[in-house]
């Protein structure tokens, strides 16, 4: 998962991404699936459900449950139509259907299985919509950032403009991995997560252990979502540069990177040594202070 040294020029894709969110004793839990080895997109790397936009996407706006007016409002891009907005949101809750089973789309765990079966026997996202006649539930999805992969140092060579959403899981419906796309799935305290990567038990890329460290500082689910609604969701653009012969990666509020304000909490800049992302300082408890 090294970082790239060649500059990328090519427009980045539409993507989103869902953070799925469970309460437990020990306090929230996040859903992860292990990207199959071969994946050319975070290849063997423990990621959050999602992936790009696709075109089927748009022509599903008509199934969600708020106009595209207030997804566009909640998503805060100017630059973006308001079908954009709503296509974005289809593209998360297909995503983790696809990826999960998880349906978000006011269905009993009966009807989100059935989908799934229809699914599994080759069927697309829109064919199983259209067939169940569902609506799609866009009210438990809450925009919590949106990442940009750097013009230089991405760890993939596609870029992508990836907006990530938190949602609870819905009740009575347990996530399985699909055993093409992921290989492996667990729920993880974001803590947990982090000294797992920490320990070299599963790989995780710079957004997951940036999302993660912000949301080891959250104890519930309502308090996650409680402050992805009171803010704007961060942008952010990660810049790439070397220190003393080793690769780094710089967030806003970082003295070298270009954006001042600080937007997110746990360390502003990454190292690429011993064979992952390292914050410069203070070790694994970088990512927590």
């Amino acid at each position: 998962m090294e970082p790239h040294g060649d500059r990328n020029d090519t427009p980045p894709l539409a993507s989103a991404t869902v953070i799925m969110l469970r309460d437990a004793p020990g306090g929230i839990e996040v859903f992860l699936i292990r990207r199959h080895g071969l994946s050319d997109v975070l290849g063997g790397a423990h990621v959050f459900p999602g992936g790009k936009v696709d075109r089927e996407d748009v022509q599903l706006a008509a199934r969600l449950d708020q106009p595209m007016e207030a997804l566009h409002a909640a998503l805060g891009e100017a630059q973006l139509s308001p079908g954009q907005a709503a296509a974005l949101h289809v593209a998360a809750i297909r995503e983790v259907f696809e990826e999960t089973g998880v349906l978000y789309a006011g269905v009993d765990e009966s009807l989100a299985r059935e989908a799934w079966e229809l699914m599994r026997e080759g069927r697309r996202f829109d064919e199983v919509v259209d067939a169940l006649d569902l609506g799609l539930t866009t009210a438990g999805l809450a925009p919590w950032s949106r990442w940009i992969t750097p013009l230089v140092g991405g760890v993939v060579r596609k870029r992508f403009d990836t907006r990530f959403f938190v949602a609870a899981a819905p009740p009575g419906q347990e996530p399985v991995h699909d055993e093409h796309e992921a290989t492996e799935s667990i729920w993880l305290r974001p803590r947990d997560a982090l000294e797992q990567y920490w320990g070299g038990a599963i790989q995780l890329a710079p957004p997951q252990l940036m999302s993660l460290a912000h949301l080891s500082r959250l104890a519930s689910v309502n308090e996650v979502l409680a402050e992805a609604r009171r803010r704007p969701p961060a942008r952010i653009c990660p810049e790439s540069f070397e220190q003393d012969g080793t690769r780094a990666v710089c967030y806003p509020g970082d003295p070298r990177h270009s954006e001042k304000v600080r937007v997110m909490p746990g360390p502003t800049c990454l190292l690429w040594r011993n064979d992952r992302f390292e914050p410069p300082d203070g070790g694994l408890e970088a990512f927590f202070a």
